[in-house]
């Protein structure tokens, strides 16, 4: 019997198990570019998707030749929910929320971008490290509590393309990362910000919090431990003190790093460690970058000029349609005709196949006669021997076996007659010089002039006379 597995083991693959129900439930999303952009746009999508992940593709290329049906077509199998496209144009770059499979879609115009290196390089002491992209960023919303109708759809489209988090059961130690949307009613700018949560113990002294640090201060210059914590001046005081009321809590739950114990006074701070995007909301519409237009920022339109429009792409649509069917129409009736033509085809080759077959046996059975008939010869000069006791004649029986013979050279011909004429054979010897390369002998045949002699004309000019 196999050894009793321990609690450690069970708990962890129950976690195992609810992270893998968790991460399959959870939205994900398709981060790339449409068409032509250039190197900064490029590391702006990359960088997007690292806000994104766990939740998204890291490794996605999108081709020039691939279009968003192929994407669409994707997503489905893959669970993809949420599609964020990156275009740009001779004016602005593009960015679009899309909702699969049924919309909505909403457009942005990105007015200003800063990408993760150029906010890292900025930082004195960047907190960023590989393992807290293992789990979803916490999401942030500021002044999106209006009534407006194109608001809230902003606001909920946010919202889906993240996790919920239940706040009963949720765990503080995978919560690492921050993402902020804040909204400006003045300019009616959303700005996009990347932040790197950090806890640290509070009410602390500067000393005790480097003793709590995995590297141990050098201690060689005092005689005595106390010394190290009641002379504070000797300490660096390059960075002020950042916390305060405004950003010091009592833990619930106590967190992985050193020092933040459950019921404890901590101070959370926020390392940005980017990108940084500000953009602005230019139009709504209701299907997959088709159908109405919900909501634009610059073009009003009346209701009849709405009315005229959904009028116009249904008309477009149903041609469309139509256009649709005609062209399977035609490929069935193709098919069809393929289909009959096929087997015409092959009745043909058929009916051909019994000609062919009833033409040999036909030469098979005049050869079997002939054979008979010389067989009958043979028989008939034996007998003449047992009876007589002499030899035949020479061609006593040969007269009936030549006029069958020539009876059976006339029905060849006649064969051959339907059959066509056969090509002339060329000469093995021919054939042989003409592979190797040599010269085919004239077929005709040489002539030569004789000259005649002075005397013999002018005997022959005498005989004239």
């Amino acid at each position: 019997m196999g050894k009793k597995q321990g609690r450690n083991k069970k708990k962890s693959r129950l976690m195992k198990a609810t992270n893998q129900t968790n991460f399959v439930r959870g939205p994900h999303t398709f981060v790339f570019q449409r068409g032509t952009v250039g190197k900064n746009v490029q590391q702006l999508v990359l960088d997007t998707r690292r806000i994104m992940e766990p939740f998204t593709s890291t490794g996605l290329r999108a081709r020039k030749k691939n279009v968003l049906k192929d994407f669409i077509s994707v997503a489905g199998p893959l669970g993809v929910s949420h599609l964020l496209t990156f275009s740009k144009t001779q004016t602005s770059v593009n960015m679009r929320v899309i909702r699969l499979p049924k919309g909505p879609t909403i457009t942005f115009r990105v007015q200003q971008y800063c990408l993760i290196r150029d906010v890292v390089s900025q930082l004195k002491r960047p907190n960023m490290y590989a393992s807290q992209f293992q789990n979803p960023p916490l999401l942030v919303l500021n002044n999106f509590n209006k009534d407006a109708m194109h608001m809230k759809l902003m606001a909920t489209m946010f919202q889906n393309m993240f996790p919920s988090i239940n706040v009963h059961t949720v765990k503080l130690n995978r919560i690492r990362r921050c993402v902020l949307l804040n909204y400006d009613p003045e300019t009616n700018m959303i700005d996009l910000r990347h932040y790197s949560i950090k806890v640290v113990p509070a009410g602390m002294s500067r000393s005790v919090k480097k003793l709590l640090k995995t590297k141990v201060p050098n201690l060689s210059r005092y005689t005595d431990v106390s010394e190290y914590f009641t002379n504070a001046g000797a300490l660096s005081e390059s960075e002020p003190e950042q916390d305060g009321p405004h950003n010091e809590i009592n833990l619930p739950q106590s967190i992985g790093s050193r020092g933040n114990m459950a019921a404890e006074k901590s101070a959370i701070r926020l390392v940005e460690i980017g990108p940084r995007i500000q953009f602005q909301l230019v139009k709504i519409e209701e299907g997959v970058c088709s159908g109405d237009i919900i909501y634009h920022q610059y073009v009003k339109k009346s209701e009849d000029e709405i009315a005229a429009a959904k009028l116009a792409r249904e008309k477009k649509t149903s041609a469309k349609e139509r256009r649709r069917n005609k062209q399977k129409m035609n490929v069935l009736k193709k098919k069809e005709l393929k289909e009959k033509h096929k087997e015409k085809s092959l009745e043909g080759m058929q009916m051909k196949n019994q000609q062919e077959g009833n033409m040999d046996n036909d030469e098979s059975e005049e050869v079997s006669k002939a054979v008979n008939v010389d067989d009958e010869d043979e028989d008939d000069a034996e007998y003449y021997r047992q009876e007589v006791g002499e030899e035949p004649e020479q061609g006593l029986f040969q007269k009936r076996t030549q006029l069958k013979r020539k009876k059976q050279h006339e029905s060849e011909g006649n064969l051959k007659r339907f059959k066509g004429r056969k090509k002339k054979s060329v000469p093995a010897s021919h054939r042989d010089k003409r592979t190797i390369g040599i010269a085919r002998p004239p077929t005709h045949k040489a002539s030569f002039k004789v000259k005649k002699s002075r005397s013999a004309s002018k005997s022959s000019r005498k005989g004239r006379r």
